[in-house]
């Protein structure tokens, strides 16, 4: 079972770290506080939180997992009164992670302001489907595409803001954003030869900075 261990000046910015080495969101994750660290006196005797995150097991085999999601995610939208057809895609037959993408119109209320309700959807959804079936799945909920569209528009801006840095030499910080959106900005840089990145902040107000390498 895979299990990282990581240091940082509290615990939630030790967590926030592993979880982006990990590529998961908090859900998927048991967490094990080893120290929690002091701030000590003018710096004196200060020792940084360090904790163990440790991936929940997950399920295998595919087999009904979308059907499970689909009746569930199809039960929640019926409930908030919305009329939307809700269809599952693979990466390839019988894998996981199961994609829900929700079709139709006039469904931004279902995206809300920076995808905060789609995310609480997806999260909402990944935990009925693990009560059901007593497992963690990876299950990816998506409105009319706009993850894929946000997703790729984020990727462009992060090589965008990387020539930006390495032009003008200056580090540059992006606004606060979710996790999985800090992820595609960490993965599209991490083999720019110019530019590293880095989280900094707590909660929701949890933001990326590009920054020049140094040489």
């Amino acid at each position: 079972m895979k299990e990282v261990e990581v240091s940082a000046k509290t615990v939630d910015e030790a967590i926030q770290m592993a979880l982006e080495q990990l590529g998961v969101d908090e859900d998927q994750v048991e967490v094990v506080v080893l120290r929690k660290g002091k701030s000590g006196v003018l710096g004196v005797g200060a020792e940084e939180a360090r904790i163990k995150v440790r991936l929940l097991p997950q399920l295998q085999e595919k087999d009904d997992v979308a059907k499970v999601a689909m009746e569930i995610l199809e039960t929640l939208v019926k409930s908030m009164g919305i009329v939307a057809e809700i269809r599952a895609t693979q990466a390839s037959a019988g894998e996981l992670p199961v994609t829900l993408n929700i079709e139709g119109d006039d469904l931004g209320i279902l995206i809300g302001r920076r995808g905060q309700t789609l995310a609480s959807l997806q999260y909402i959804v990944r935990l009925i489907v693990a009560e059901k079936l007593k497992m963690w799945v990876p299950i990816n909920v998506d409105v009319v595409g706009y993850k894929k569209r946000r997703y790729e528009s984020l990727r462009s801006l992060a090589l965008r803001l990387a020539e930006q840095v390495k032009t003008r030499r200056r580090p540059i910080t992006l606004e606060p954003m979710p996790a999985d959106e800090r992820r595609i900005i960490h993965l599209a840089l991490s083999d720019h030869p110019d530019v590293s990145t880095q989280s900094m902040g707590e909660g929701e107000a949890r933001k990326v900075a590009i920054l020049l390498k140094k040489r």
